[in-house]
């Protein structure tokens, strides 16, 4: 640690510790500008069917490194805000959790991060194809933590929430519904994942590791990461290039 007191020197300083100092007052780290998300809302600006104009399904952020899982414990909330809430252990064909509340009610930023993608238009059709379009309006979100964070089946994502946005935890990202292959059912699927490509890997972004040990904390305002046991199947599976057992499922 550098002491906080400078003695006199009895001599006058050298012309090269004058080039030093001079050097040294440049190198100031300049903190670059965090975007601001608008707070109102955006809904699908034509009926949610599997017969909207073609075109790519999501926006996706600009290509960056994913970042390391942080040294520090990043702050984690309950991803639905609302009173009433259930949600199983276990899902139908690979790990990740549906949970179930009213239609509207708040979704927000699990953790802080960076918006990766979002989805504002419902393709879905049970004409296939099965699985890109399953999750209809949804957005992942990067953690600082390394982890992707996925919800889908939403009603409406605010505006403002678009890829390469940088969130809060607990900021509202959007409202529970049952667009994509809900059944009509209110509820938002939750998949936590690795970035991999971050963008179009549906198979890896619906989720990887089992989520309800750690929504179990987060509903009890504990802050149990999610992170290590990202990194650690990340390690042990690279990234998929194609997904493995049941495409249909949502």
């Amino acid at each position: 640690m550098r002491s906080s007191s400078i003695g006199r020197r009895a001599r006058p300083a050298y012309p090269v510790l004058l080039l030093v100092a001079a050097l040294a007052a440049g190198c100031a780290t300049d903190a670059g500008p965090t975007a601001a998300p608008g707070n109102s809302w955006q809904s699908p600006s034509a009926p949610a069917t599997g017969a909207q104009p073609t075109g790519p399904a999501t926006s996706a952020a600009p290509p960056t490194p994913s970042p390391s899982p942080s040294r520090t414990a990043s702050r984690h909330v309950f991803p639905v805000r609302a009173g009433n809430v259930d949600y199983h252990p276990t899902h139908s064909a690979y790990p990740g959790t549906d949970i179930f509340a009213d239609c509207g009610e708040p979704v927000v930023a699990v953790t802080d991060g960076v918006i990766l993608e979002v989805s504002r238009v419902d393709r879905f059709s049970k004409r296939g194809p099965l699985g890109p379009n399953n999750g209809g309006l949804s957005v992942s979100l990067l953690g600082d933590d390394g982890v992707r964070y996925y919800g889908s089946h939403l009603s409406a994502i605010a505006t403002g929430v678009d890829a390469g946005v940088r969130v809060r935890a607990g900021q509202q990202l959007g409202k529970v519904g049952h667009t994509g292959n809900a059944n009509n059912v209110c509820h938002l699927h939750f998949g936590l994942s690795p970035k991999c490509t971050g963008h179009d890997d549906w198979w890896i972004r619906r989720g990887v590791v089992w989520p309800a040990k750690y929504l179990d904390s987060w509903r009890k305002r504990g802050n149990r990461a999610p992170a290590a046991e990202v990194t650690a199947w990340q390690r042990r599976h690279g990234c998929p290039k194609a997904p493995s057992g049941s495409a249909a499922a949502g």
